[in-house]
């Protein structure tokens, strides 16, 4: 098989690479630095810290972003959550009830889902035994209306990063867009692929505020791609999407990469006491590998071990409808104070 050369022209949907976007008021004048009298986008004028549209490029919070993983701003795309950064992908790629995505179960829902709203057939080729990509099946898979093959890495639900080389074989070889999802890759000790991006002109890579960051609140999803595939994606993007709010409040988070770091060496430690202590409980029957803030871990009967913790009050998530997770529970590290209570919890259920 040879080695792809990517066009984006070939890929992107041709009403949208001839797609003339809608310019706001704010994407005409950018300095918004100077003392400016605004009278150009028929805002209120009473000053509330809110009366003025934000910028719609979300200049500031990428330029920091931009240092911090030594990209270009024009590497970058913020979305309202990664959703909407996936969402904006489908759209601007897959014809809809043409072509097709590839996703490899089990994995993040929403793939499906924004399959299913945008009318594109998901074709999934399941993960192996060890939440391994199998590539000899992904590429009979593969026809010419493949436009997009998911990758989430770490993996949710598994919890395990993806193997590198074959995701760089995937990259060199597939001829459509390569996504690879990294909403947890703060927690793994792997670079992130947007270190690749240079390399791999057919290449997204998506991340998000909500997980390592903790801004779950405040909906901030990051796409980092080639400039070529960015445009594209500005090209179809709401205007205002990033509120002032969510700017402010990101900016001011994302500068704070000691306390961030401590945070997640905090979250890893628990993980660690938290994966020890359940190989000490008798119906926990495999406790699987993660790179991520949570662990998947399979017991005698997922249900029943579920509505017990609910009982105790604690909320886990039950797995077990997904593809090789049968009775699996995947539970979220937290706070020490509430993996105490979990493990309490588990040691105490565990005895009856």
């Amino acid at each position: 098989m040879n080695k792809i050369k990517f066009d984006i022209k070939q890929v992107v949907r041709k009403n949208v690479l001839h797609l003339k976007p809608y310019s706001s008021a704010r994407d005409e004048f950018t300095d918004f630095n100077r003392d400016m009298i605004f009278l150009d986008a028929n805002e209120n004028p009473n000053e509330n810290g809110v009366n003025r549209y934000p910028d719609p490029q979300q200049r500031n919070l990428k330029t920091v972003l931009a240092n911090q993983k030594k990209v270009s701003e024009k590497n970058i795309l913020l979305g309202n959550g990664s959703d909407e950064v996936l969402d904006l992908i489908f759209r601007a790629f897959c014809e809809p009830a043409v072509d097709n995505i590839i996703t490899l179960p089990p994995t993040y829902g929403m793939y499906k889902v924004l399959a299913n709203i945008n009318n594109i057939e998901e074709q999934e080729v399941q993960l192996n035994n060890n939440f391994q990509p199998d590539i000899e099946s992904i590429f009979a898979h593969v026809n010419e209306n493949t436009k997009i093959l998911f990758i989430c890495s770490p993996n949710n639900p598994s919890g395990n990063l993806v193997d590198p080389q074959s995701i760089g074989y995937i990259l060199e070889y597939f001829t459509g867009v390569v996504v690879i999802d990294e909403a947890y890759i703060d927690f793994a000790d792997d670079k992130s692929w947007v270190n690749s991006l240079s390399k791999y002109t057919n290449l997204i890579v998506t991340q998000t505020l909500s997980k390592a960051y903790g801004l779950a609140g405040v909906r901030l999803g990051i796409c980092y791609a080639s400039e070529e595939i960015i445009d594209v994606l500005n090209k179809i993007k709401p205007p205002y999407n990033i509120n002032e709010l969510t700017q402010k409040r990101a900016l001011e988070r994302i500068v704070e990469e000691d306390i961030i770091k401590k945070e997640i060496d905090t979250i890893l430690k628990e993980r660690t006491r938290l994966k020890e202590t359940l190989s000490t409980i008798h119906f926990v029957k495999e406790i699987f590998h993660s790179d991520a803030n949570f662990i998947l871990v399979r017991v005698d009967d997922a249900n029943k071990r579920y509505d017990q913790l609910i009982s105790k009050g604690i909320v886990v998530r039950n797995r077990s409808t997904q593809p090789l997770c049968e009775n699996t529970l995947r539970f979220t590290v937290g706070t020490k104070e509430e993996n105490e209570k979990l493990i309490n919890t588990l040691v105490l259920i565990s005895k009856n």
